[in-house]
């Protein structure tokens, strides 16, 4: 009997060694060694297609991000700059084609970060929930945040380029869409001018007693002040007609997903909703806004192309 359990208490010990040793080998390489594409010498934007590569963090040189940019001739400083934010694939330069010639056509310069991870198959805590948390679930800091990296690049194409902008616009679609409104919700100070969340497939609900990322309660975020003023921003919640097929795209089911709906055109409507009755309870001001574009699915140049209207409005 001694002897059994002598081995099972080494087995343990072994056992728990392995995966202490594979945890902190894990954080080490995800956390602490230097992460993406080499740095380019800070250049101004060609006109066209273009992209460069920056240090994500203000603080830090971890880790850095390759930006796609699309400049029409005949745009100058103070015309519209747009934020694109691709899904899942993370196929940033494909998102921007898609917007090539909504560009000329409207006059708009195109920013396309690329949040490239090569185990996002595994992980979406880096994008389209923010990097609040590691994968192993410690907080990081707001400076490392996705969306103080959007903050960022803003600041570093201003400076390179003599840009005198004070706001952006923004259009998200799928987990591009998951990005847009958490944005919004969890850092309204940011820039925004208008916000577009297209086709999102589960969403953060205005609710302190639903973890993260399906509600807020294990964030610093507060409903008052900090959802208050996220009202205050202009978000456009784009939803497809069509985008009612959860086997299109990669679609969340958790239980906590699947209570804010069965596919991504209902739980848009009851994310709106939702803030929406909250507003009104506390007689708060409420931007937001939900349109709804017929005979279009899960489809990110059609809704690229639907976007165009609040962007110019």
């Amino acid at each position: 009997m001694n002897r059994t359990f002598r081995i099972l208490k080494k087995s343990f010990l072994w056992t728990f060694a392995f995966f202490l040793l594979l945890t902190i080998t894990g954080y080490i390489y995800l956390y602490v060694l230097p992460k993406g594409p080499e740095v380019t010498e800070p250049a101004q934007l060609s006109i066209g297609k273009d992209s460069f590569v920056m240090y994500a963090y203000q603080e830090s040189k971890r880790k850095s991000i390759k930006v796609w940019t699309y400049r029409p001739a005949n745009w100058k400083d103070q015309d519209k700059i747009v934020f694109v934010m691709h899904g899942g694939g993370r196929n940033a330069d494909d998102y921007l084609d898609a917007w090539v010639e909504l560009a000329n056509n409207n006059n708009l310069l195109i920013v396309a970060p690329e949040f490239e991870n090569k185990f996002s198959k595994y992980t979406t805590n880096d994008y389209q929930e923010g990097n609040l948390f590691t994968f192993f679930g410690t907080e990081n800091p707001k400076s490392e945040w996705a969306y103080s990296v959007i903050e960022n690049i803003f600041d570093h194409i201003k400076s390179v380029n003599n840009i005198t902008n004070e706001q952006y616009d923004m259009f998200g679609h799928s987990a591009g869409g998951q990005f847009v409104h958490r944005m919004v919700m969890l850092m309204p100070e940011s820039r925004i001018e208008t916000a577009i969340a297209a086709n999102a497939g589960f969403y953060s609900f205005p609710d302190e007693t639903l973890q993260f990322p399906y509600g807020i309660k294990n964030t610093n975020v507060r409903l008052n002040p900090d959802i208050k003023k996220a009202y205050n921003k202009r978000l456009i919640v784009l939803l497809g007609e069509l985008d009612n097929d959860p086997s299109l795209g990669t679609f969340r089911t958790t239980e906590p997903a699947m209570e804010q709906g069965k596919h991504r055109l209902e739980r848009g409507s009851n994310f709106f909703l939702a803030n929406q009755s909250l507003s009104e309870q506390n007689d708060w001001s409420f931007n937001w806004t939900i349109d709804t574009v017929k005979n279009v699915g899960h489809d990110y140049r059609k809704m690229s192309e639907s976007s165009i209207k609040w962007i110019n409005q």
